[in-house]
């Protein structure tokens, strides 16, 4: 558009400077004729000058038209050039989308075909004889009969096996009930069966004998109660020391070693001759032991050892002595 612009000023520019051309002839002729004054002749100077300033400007004119149009050309040009490569860039991806599309289209018919020959085979299959297919049902009931009398007898075999099991574990039972009954009985250094020494009453035995099975059952403070019962009626027996003894060890028992050690202490000071001595030092030294007091076990021990060599109590206390060097 403005470029026919630019082309229709141009025409006007070149008609405009036709009627200045016949103008200027004009006045040549008539002073050629002779007619022209000196008037005259300075009007068509002006003229002239007049008619150069107006080339002037329209040359110049022309050539900003020119710059103009070539700049829109170049312009152009490189528009032009842009779709080009716009125009190769989706000729590009034209092509892109057409090589998938007719990948696809290929796995699609390849997915067509895996389709059409498993509906094939699968219409062999319905053509089948029926009795190839009762054959195949006959042959899954015998399966399946099969391992129901399977399941069955393992299901016996779990019964008879948890019936072996609560059997086990009840003679388990009978057999920690027994542990624990032996662990009573050693817990004390030595095991005593009582009986009824000379001169013991009956009624005297029975009332030690009472007092010595609750301790064996486990029954601290009830065997304590009983034994402390029986030095009351009975201070000065054979089995007052014995009884003594076996309250100290309800203490150590409980765990309560510093009453253990003073229970020891009266059954070795008030009943020297009692044969509970060297368990009595013993199990001091033991009960010192537990509290920390190496010194004073060491001393025990090695009292035990002096006093009674020929005890069960001397053996141990060698054994004990030397776990502590």
């Amino acid at each position: 558009m403005d470029l026919s612009r630019g082309l229709t000023f141009k025409e006007e520019k070149l008609k405009k400077f036709g009627r200045i051309k016949m103008w200027i002839i004009l006045p040549i002729g008539v002073f050629l004729l002779g007619c022209a004054t000196i008037r005259d002749v300075r009007i068509l100077d002006r003229e002239i000058d007049k008619l150069h300033s107006e080339l002037s400007v329209f040359r110049n004119e022309n050539k900003s038209f020119e710059n103009k149009f070539y700049s829109e050309l170049s312009a152009l040009r490189k528009e032009n050039n842009s779709l080009e490569n716009k125009i190769s860039v989706l000729s590009d991806e034209n092509q892109k989308l057409k090589t998938e599309f007719l990948f696809r289209l290929e796995s699609v018919q390849s997915e067509v075909r895996i389709l059409s020959t498993g509906i094939e085979e699968y219409k062999d299959y319905l053509k089948r004889p029926s009795k190839e297919i009762g054959r195949v049902k006959e042959d899954v009931e015998v399966r399946l009969r099969i391992l129901e009398e399977r399941r069955k007898n393992l299901e016996e075999k779990n019964k008879a096996q948890e019936e072996k099991i609560r059997e086990m574990e009840d003679r388990l039972k009978g057999a920690e009930g027994k542990i624990k009954q032996t662990e009573l009985e050693r817990s004390s250094p030595t095991k005593e069966v009582p009986s009824e020494p000379k001169g013991v009453s009956a009624g005297m035995g029975d009332l030690y004998k009472d007092a010595y099975e609750t301790l064996q059952k486990g029954d601290l403070e009830g065997a304590r109660r009983k034994f402390e019962a029986f030095l009351k009626q009975y201070p000065n027996t054979e089995l007052s020391g014995n009884a003594q003894f076996w309250i100290g060890e309800t203490y150590y028992q409980k765990k309560d070693f510093e009453k253990a050690i003073l229970e020891y202490e009266k059954a070795i000071a008030k009943y020297p001759e009692t044969g509970k001595i060297p368990a009595a030092l013993f199990k001091q030294a033991l009960a010192f032991l537990e509290l920390g007091d190496k010194t004073n076990a060491r001393n025990l021990f090695r009292r035990v050892i002096e006093r009674f060599p020929h005890s069960d109590q001397a053996e141990m206390a060698k054994k004990k002595l030397e776990t502590m060097k």
